[in-house]
């Protein structure tokens, strides 16, 4: 059975020593196997390419590749001195006798060090159509032409380019199995090297897109730089327009002294969770609060006037005080709500929208409900004491088992409205003008 030596294509250095067996092709997988790439092409020391088994003779010195064409190797200055001195030595040894160059010669030895030390330091891979880069410990397989055609004047088309002329990276730059080192982020040089392959800049949403187009800004992929621009900035817009946390309200009612106004006017809290917080006080004017869960929230002497509150959910809230001037409410749930301030503000609701509303079981004694909007709303069981309902419409309103004495219904709009169980009966004064 033979043996022959395999060195990788383009290289001298790491030769394996391989058995030759049945078939080419299982000498091109063993050989792929050593070197830790796919083989496919075979080639003798003088570049022919080997495609029957029968022309490998023992101990034949071949050079395998990935698919490229055959490199030659540049022998260096101290093979070819070590060469001619041992010819030399050899023709004077069969001349005298003596066996041979002596080990202790010194041009032998100055060759032998400098073999070592090639050995220790072995010269970068010829580059062929694929290269491997080696970016902060993840290895990334492409072909020169996506590195150095899509982007020529970036730093890795330059890199790549300068290697066509011959001008090698320095042996520190090569890892142990021939990649390339490049110290970046892999995660985001990875969308920065799909574009360059495809022209498209796609990558996943939880990746930082600041991230990327610092990674094409360094590597200099100019191409790019704009749309990612573009990308972040309607990010930015988009995550100003998001409405705020519950969190957010948390830190900032943790973060104002209770001294100071708290003003979230006009700022969007729509679908917040905000129950059993208290936010006395707080400036709501234009807010929306569109969908708001505040159960059991304590929003008493709050500034709500045409806030957003539509489909809200405010059951059992405390609204002492509260100014909700023209504020829209339609559809939202007020149940058990108290209104009712036991030193004497009143609740000022004035043209408020409360279309089909839930109020049942509120306290409203006193507040100001003039020309509201409270068509088809349940008001059942609800404290009217002394409210001013005057021009309010109350078509399809249920008000039955309310309380409305003293309530001001003059000019209101009682049609179809639920009267039954008055706990108080309405005098004519109340509901004439």
């Amino acid at each position: 059975m033979k043996r022959v030596i395999i060195f990788r294509n383009g290289t001298q250095v790491d030769g394996k020593v391989i058995l030759v067996t049945h078939s080419l092709d299982e000498l091109l997988l063993t050989a792929g196997n050593k070197f830790g790439f796919v083989a496919k092409r075979v080639f003798t020391e003088k570049g022919g390419e080997i495609d029957d088994l029968k022309l490998i003779r023992d101990d034949d010195i071949l050079y395998v590749s990935q698919g490229e064409s055959f490199i030659p190797v540049k022998t260096t200055p101290c093979c070819r001195h070590v060469c001619k001195q041992s010819s030399s030595a050899s023709n004077s040894s069969a001349e005298d006798g003596s066996g041979g160059l002596s080990r202790h010669d010194p041009a032998v030895i100055t060759a032998l060090m400098d073999l070592t030390v090639e050995a220790k330091h072995p010269s970068p891979p010829h580059p062929g159509h694929w290269v491997t880069l080696n970016v902060g410990g993840k290895y990334f397989t492409t072909s020169r032409s996506t590195l150095v055609n899509k982007e020529p004047n970036s730093m890795l088309a330059r890199m790549f380019a300068e290697r066509e002329s011959g001008l090698y990276m320095s042996p520190s730059n090569v890892d142990a199995k021939g990649a390339y080192l490049i110290d970046r982020s892999p995660a985001y040089f990875e969308p920065i090297l799909n574009y360059l392959r495809n022209g498209q800049l796609i990558f996943d949403s939880s990746l930082n897109a600041e991230g990327v187009l610092e990674e094409a800004r360094f590597f200099g992929i100019d191409s790019v730089i704009p749309q990612l621009e573009t990308m972040i900035a309607q990010s930015q817009q988009t995550r100003d327009n998001l409405p705020l946390t519950r969190r957010d309200v948390i830190n900032a009612l943790i973060n104002t002294p209770f001294t100071s106004e708290l003003r979230f006017q006009g700022v969007n809290l729509a679908g917040s969770d905000l129950s059993r917080l208290d936010l006395r006080y707080i400036n709501f004017k234009f807010a929306c609060l569109h969908g708001c869960r505040m159960v059991g929230a304590n929003l008493s002497y709050c500034c709500l006037e045409r806030a957003d509150l539509s489909h809200a959910v405010l059951e059992n809230a405390q609204l002492m005080g509260v100014k909700m001037l023209c504020a829209n409410l339609e559809g939202a749930n007020l149940r058990g709500c108290n209104f009712e301030d036991p030193a004497g503000a009143r609740a000022n609701m004035e043209g408020v929208n409360l279309k089909g509303a839930n109020m049942e079981n509120s306290f409203m004694a006193g507040a100001n409900l003039r020309v509201a909007t409270l068509k088809g709303a349940n008001l059942k069981n609800c404290d009217l004491r002394a409210a001013v309902l005057a021009g309010a419409d109350l078509q399809n309103c249920d008000l039955s088992g309310s309380d409305l004495h003293e309530a001001n219904l003059r000019g209101a709009n009682l049609k179809d409205a639920a009267l039954e169980l008055m706990l108080t009966p309405l005098h004519m004064s109340q509901t004439v003008r």
